[in-house]
């Protein structure tokens, strides 16, 4: 087992077997998460470290079953061990058994993973094997996985922006399988661990790292993540909050916050009326910390992103256009955090980048202010990497490299050095404010496509983009209609 590829191979391989049975990807990586991590217990007893998962319902019971008594008590562990505090809990909250042939069920167990001795394989080898693995599953797109998984060049891009430092905390209150936090992680460890002693190394795994998950499946990929790349201890408190972040504040400031809040506008619930039809009522969040109160969802988690900020603290979100011109609500919203925060910079992201079809986004980065006379931001920044720029899932994946310009331009050690370009332009404050409804979608590049037939894309990167562009429309003509009555004629 030299490389993770070998090691994503390995666990794919078997993946595959199990497809057969109906298994999805996401639903096989699920049961390897419980099964991994029973055995790293194990291994962790073993090497006098401690018990963490209580007697009988250990890697060790699995090991002396066979046939269906293996499968009925594989089945059987997994509702106490949900039960169980911390990490353990999270891991395996409201778990159940999807490999129903007991013969599959041993295989996996005794073959694939009780042949490796897990906690000696090193945690980058681990964590990129299983990362490997989630971005398998957001690639099956029948699951709907995609939407937890934000392109992690992109990630890795905003993290090159943010720079967290030792001793810093970190947050994601909509974390998915923990993309932002393990790239926090990484960024520390690349570019301070030398300097970094005891008490900042234990801070850095144990309390440095904080995310929040609605989804109790989402959230046990991403405890089992995070615990593969050495953040966590499988005894220790859970550091996945699994709740939706936007209920209430939770009480806790931080100094980084990276996001990518789920894509679909607004908040709502179904209810069965005294006809028996199915409805859709729009949730509007009403909070004392909130600017305005409104249904759409990407506005409250950058209403709540702005709340769990210390003063200093800095945040880089990922949100769809509309938060950049919707009125109502959102204009309000614009104006507050032009005034209250420094809104200092927006990258426009191009299409065909994310799992979820149709989506136009941006990044916006901002760093929270104390109470002034005055409006904290003087002006902002707008990089545009969405103009004459074509990116595909498949054909023409989005890399590091393609960002490498916008950070360079984005200047993370001293905003004053930055420098206007094509691509680069910056807009003061009273500019902004004169924009009818603070629209802060911003553009200045011609679309050489509309001008000139030669500068078209590829044929098949063209074709992903007209889907891209009906998916959309499509998308918010579904919530257009799921949002009106309907009316015998």
């Amino acid at each position: 087992m030299n490389s993770s590829n070998a090691l994503v191979q390995k666990l794919w391989n078997f993946c595959n077997v199990l497809r057969d049975d109906g298994v999805s990807t996401i639903e096989y990586v699920e049961q390897l998460t419980y099964l991994l991590f029973l055995k790293m217990a194990a291994e962790r007893q073993q090497a006098g470290l401690g018990e963490v998962v209580p007697y009988g319902l250990d890697w060790q019971s699995l090991l002396d079953r066979d046939g269906d008594e293996l499968e009925t008590h594989y089945r059987h562990i997994l509702e106490p061990l949900g039960k169980q505090p911390g990490t353990l809990g999270t891991i395996f909250r409201k778990a159940q058994n999807r490999i129903q042939d007991p013969a599959k069920l041993r295989r996996l167990v005794v073959n694939l993973i009780n042949e490796e001795t897990w906690t000696a394989v090193d945690a980058d080898l681990k964590g990129d094997a299983y990362e490997g693995l989630l971005q398998k599953g957001a690639e099956d797109t029948k699951s709907g996985a995609g939407q937890y998984f934000t392109p992690r060049p992109l990630v890795r891009a905003m993290m090159a922006c943010l720079r967290p430092k030792p001793g810093e905390t970190v947050a994601d209150p909509a974390c998915g399988t923990g993309g932002f936090l393990l790239a926090a992680h990484e960024w520390i460890v690349d570019h301070h661990i030398a300097g970094m002693d005891v008490d900042d190394k234990r801070f850095l795994r144990d309390e440095a790292m904080h995310g929040w998950e609605i989804v109790d499946g989402t959230a046990r990929l991403c405890a089992m993540n995070l615990l593969l790349h050495g953040i966590g201890t499988p005894n220790g408190t859970s550091l996945v909050t699994v709740t939706d972040a936007l209920r209430g504040d939770p009480g806790l400031r931080v100094d980084v916050i990276g996001a990518n809040p789920p894509f679909g506008r607004k908040s709502s619930m179904t209810m069965v009326n005294e006809a028996g039809e199915a409805e859709r009522e729009d949730l509007v969040v009403v909070r004392d910390d909130f600017w305005a109160s409104t249904s759409n969802k990407q506005l409250n988690f950058l209403q709540h992103i702005k709340t769990m900020l210390k003063i200093g603290g800095r945040a880089a979100v990922v949100l769809p256009d509309n938060v950049l011109f919707e009125a109502g609500a959102g204009e309000t919203i614009r104006r507050r955090l032009l005034a209250e925060c420094d809104l200092h910079t927006i990258l426009r992201l191009p299409t065909g980048i994310f799992y979820a079809q149709g989506v136009k986004a941006n990044v916006v980065f901002f760093d929270r202010k104390p109470a002034a006379a005055d409006p904290w931001t003087k002006a902002t920044w707008v990089y545009d990497l969405r103009t004459n720029m074509h990116f595909t899932l498949k054909t023409k994946t989005l890399r590091f490299e393609d960002l490498a310009g916008f950070v360079d331009s984005y200047c993370p050690q001293d905003h004053s050095k930055r420098v206007e370009s094509e691509r680069f332009r910056r807009f003061t404050y009273d500019e902004l404010m004169a924009r009818d409804k603070a629209n802060l979608d911003i553009t200045w590049l011609r679309d050489e496509s509309l001008q000139d037939s030669s500068d078209l894309p590829a044929p098949g990167v063209l074709a992903a983009e007209i889907v891209e562009e009906l998916e959309s429309a499509l998308a918010q003509f579904a919530e257009l209609a799921a949002s009106l009555p309907v009316e015998d004629g």
